[in-house]
């Protein structure tokens, strides 16, 4: 059943870091455990009234004033083209983003158009495209009217800039002061976050009610890691889109296979396609995801930091070269992994029982917890050294072997594929632990030679912490000044 579109829908979704089970979530036969964070990414779509373009020139609309021509040659004609789609960013410069909304024939569902000039987004042209067409499916329903989108980030998915420090801006959101792809992420899964929070927005907005949420998710989940795969160009473990719409658990892949079939939006019946996995209709290829203990919590007295060192990672490269490896080293690479999912498994269920027992007060009762981290870590660097790949460098070894010891610590990772992004690291829930750390990085330079070249920058505490919650609807008046 559709429902009439509400003025207004507001939906967050969180960050995530990966704990334990960085390359090992790539293969069903692991596990990881995905912490959501209390970081967010805001979305609040926003019906216009037809023919207004909210955020954006007429003059910076291509074409002609009658008709447009697409790629594949066919006419969008003028009643069509009166609804629009407007994206804006607004802690970016010039981070504004129209879109035709166009049908594809012989139910290749509905493709967006961009109008303006400036740089393309696949991650929010990918969700219109999948959320539009499966809400005009279920809907049976060309009419969207034009829809204002905004997307606001907490502060802690992008370094500081030197805008960013001095800047006085309304409420919890920051102004960067930059084009958004000169922004540097901290890798905590902003892109995950983005889809998910985007395409449930609209499918909230369009189709269902805002308590309609939790009985969606299942159905959230399925579209926002078919938005994602496709915009990514690849199918992933998806751990960070399971993160975002269910929040922190023991995580395991879905097949492969379920999103191979899918093909591209715009090619004949895709709209049906699209349809029977978001609904999980095809016997052939059933969604396997398993999200074991979402919501789970850390124990009490623990808590959970990162910290920036504004450098980052080309994750995909890395994955490349570390499966290249296992592929060409398998007995080996089989033992390295068999030993990373016990020890994982083992600090999964130490953390669950802690969580579950009503009274930790002593320092001693997470010492299983941290030498369960630092077996880990060992097993990551036999890792980097076999692989050949910066799973953990250099200088975050030494960076991590100094926060370990700071008195109040229990352990740190570079977590998911490693490399140079923001470390985590699992503490004692005291306000003088953190004191310390701010100490530490007050003046950190490296000292090490690093074994992949690479360097880490300022060193600062992140103030995202363990956040356990999925996708959840937001109230309007958090983002007064920014729509």
């Amino acid at each position: 059943m559709s429902y009439p579109p509400s003025g207004s829908t507001a939906l967050s979704a969180p960050g995530k870091v990966l704990l334990t089970g960085g390359y090992l979530v790539l293969d069903r036969n692991y596990t990881g455990t995905v912490i959501a964070l209390d970081a967010r990414i805001h979305v609040i779509v926003q019906q216009l009234k037809r023919g207004h373009r909210r955020g954006a020139s007429f003059s910076s609309v291509k074409g002609g004033p009658d008709t447009e021509t697409v790629e594949d040659g066919s006419a969008v004609d003028d009643k069509e083209k009166e609804d629009v789609v407007v994206v804006r960013s607004p802690q970016f410069v010039n981070a504004i983003w129209e879109y035709g909304i166009q049908r594809c024939e012989n139910g290749g569902g509905i493709k967006v158009i961009q109008r303006n000039d400036g740089r393309s987004n696949p991650f929010v042209e990918t969700s219109l495209n999948y959320a539009l067409t499966y809400i005009s499916y279920v809907a049976d329903s060309k009419d969207f009217g034009s829809l204002s989108v905004t997307i606001l980030a907490d502060t802690d998915y992008y370094s500081e800039t030197a805008f960013s420090r001095v800047s006085e801006s309304p409420g919890r959101f920051v102004n960067f002061g930059v084009p958004l792809h000169e922004a540097h992420k901290t890798g905590l899964g902003s892109s995950a976050a983005l889809v998910t929070a985007l395409v449930s927005s609209l499918v909230i907005h369009r189709t269902l009610q805002p308590d309609d949420l939790g009985a969606s998710r299942d159905k959230l989940h399925n579209l926002a890691q078919a938005a994602h795969c496709a915009a990514q160009g690849k199918v992933g473990s998806g751990f960070d889109v399971a993160a975002a719409i269910y929040g922190s658990c023991l995580y395991r892949r879905f097949s492969p296979s379920i999103l191979e079939s899918v093909g591209d939006a715009g090619s004949p019946g895709f709209e049906e396609r699209l349809f029977a996995v978001v609904e999980d209709a095809d016997p052939k290829h059933p969604w396997d995801t398993e999200c074991l203990d979402f919501g789970m919590r850390l124990p009490r007295g623990m808590q959970m930091v990162l910290c920036d060192v504004e450098c980052g990672s080309n994750s995909p490269s890395m994955v490349k070269k570390v499966l290249e490896w296992r592929k060409q080293n398998q007995q080996e690479a089989d033992l390295l992994w068999a030993a990373l999912q016990s020890n994982n498994e083992r600090l999964c269920l130490q953390l669950k029982q802690l969580a579950q027992s009503p009274d930790q007060e002593s320092p001693e009762d997470f010492n299983d917890v941290r030498n369960l981290i630092q077996r880990s870590r060992n097993h990551l660097r036999s890792m980097t050294r076999k692989a050949g790949v910066p799973i953990e460098p250099r200088v975050q070894t030494e960076l991590l072997d100094a926060v370990s010891a700071v008195d109040g610590v229990i352990g740190g990772v570079v977590p998911g594929a490693g490399g140079y992004d923001a470390i985590a690291v699992l503490i004692r829930d005291d306000q003088e632990v953190l004191k310390k750390l701010t100490e530490l990085f007050k003046n950190w330079e490296s000292k090490v030679e690093d074994d992949f070249g690479g360097k880490i920058g300022t060193v600062r505490l992140l103030g995202v912490r363990h956040g356990s919650d999925g996708v959840k609807n937001e109230v309007l008046d958090q983002y007064a000044g920014w729509l």
